[in-house]
């Protein structure tokens, strides 16, 4: 029989939509349920777990912590889990993570699948150490810089049956990331190497660890962000999504964008600054005319939506209409991606399929190339 240790994080990622751009402490997460934040960590933990259940043929055995930190998830999905450790249902903190992995690293448990973002890397690294213990992530955070992470839910449970059939064997050292939450929310972003952990080597199925631009693209990001920012229609109403290139566009508007959340542009103005789901929402409910969104590519890894934009969820995708997306990114960048597919998480299995295909990507001035965008559905 195998064995599968499995922890969820139930309160990463619960700052995303909400725009707060991470999850960290305890003030954050009272904040994030004020502005009406749910927990979205455990539904992504019940896909994978489901992937499983319809998947793997042979006997394996769910060994995890109580309530939240992923029993309930468990039990929603048919298994009868080995429930171990104690916590304080509703106030799961770092140390319970730390402690139920290094519970299930004791338990010697084939492998050590969990649910979170970045922090929980760092809660499971923090455990684990340099001991060579199989783990793999299923990302539910904002951020997402580590490598540990299959490329959404689904994939990490069919990844976990592969390598409990033996069909991957191999482990690789992947990095685990992070950045200073305070510092993020102010448009600076520090990323810190803390570890390494043990994943099993599949690399089509595994997330890259976030990359940066280089010095060597800024030209290219310039005329990118000029040709953008000359044909946006000032009778449009634009939901500029994060990062660089897209602040590079507002730069050239004249305007001070949110390098780390969503603008709202009209008549090539900013009217709504750093707004999160409801506050898109509520604008366009106001607005009756032409709508159209702008969003870039992360470096290193091709997400497009899923990783850092959760405010641009399926409703706002929806909203805006997937015809009027317009996807921006230097051609330095898209030629990194050496042919790989762009990718979309958003949490709704049936707008990731309508999300799939062929799309166009602006790549410098009169420029673009069409490329591949995939997903969980897809796999």
């Amino acid at each position: 029989m195998k064995r599968i240790g499995f922890i969820v994080n139930p309160i990463a990622g619960m700052g995303g939509r909400v725009g707060l751009k991470g999850s960290d402490g305890k003030e954050t997460i009272e904040l994030a349920r004020k502005l009406g934040a749910v927990p979205e960590c455990p539904g992504k933990a019940r896909i994978a777990l489901k992937q499983i259940k319809s998947s793997y043929t042979g006997d394996v055995e769910i060994i995890t912590y109580p309530d939240t930190m992923g029993e309930y998830e468990a039990r929603d999905t048919g298994f009868e889990p080995t429930v171990i450790g104690e916590i304080d249902s509703g106030e799961t903190t770092a140390d319970d993570t730390i402690r139920a992995a290094s519970d299930m690293r004791d338990a010697e448990v084939d492998l050590i699948f969990f649910a979170g973002g970045d922090g929980t890397a760092r809660n499971i690294f923090d455990a684990l150490g340099e001991e060579k213990v199989a783990v793999l992530g299923i990302p539910g955070g904002c951020k997402i810089h580590s490598a540990v992470y299959a490329i959404n839910p689904k994939t990490a449970g069919d990844l976990v049956v592969q390598y409990l059939e033996g069909k991957v064997k191999d482990l690789k050292v992947s990095e685990v990331m992070d950045i200073d939450e305070d510092a993020f929310r102010k448009g600076i972003v520090t990323a810190k190497l803390y570890g390494y952990l043990y994943v099993p080597n599949e690399m089509r199925m595994v997330q890259n660890m976030k990359s940066g631009r280089g010095y060597s693209e800024e030209a290219a990001l310039d005329r990118l962000s000029g040709y953008i920012a000359d044909i946006m229609d000032p009778n449009t109403l634009y939901v500029v999504g994060t990062g660089s290139t897209t602040k590079k566009i507002l730069d050239k508007l004249g305007e001070e964008g949110t390098l780390l959340g969503v603008d709202l542009v009209y008549k090539r103005k900013i009217v709504a600054r750093d707004v999160n789901e409801r506050g898109i929402l509520d604008y366009m409910d106001s607005y009756s005319g032409d709508v159209r969104m702008i969003v870039t590519v992360i470096g290193g890894q091709g997400y497009i939506f899923g990783r850092g934009n959760q405010q641009l969820s399926p409703r706002v995708i929806r909203r805006v209409g997937l015809d009027n997306i317009i996807i921006a990114a230097s051609k330095p960048k898209m030629l990194s991606m050496f042919g790989k597919p762009l990718l979309v998480d958003t949490g709704d299995e049936e707008l990731n399929d309508a999300l799939t295909g062929y799309r166009r990507v602006f790549v410098g001035y009169e420029d673009s190339v069409m490329f591949r965008v995939t997903c969980s559905a897809c796999d």
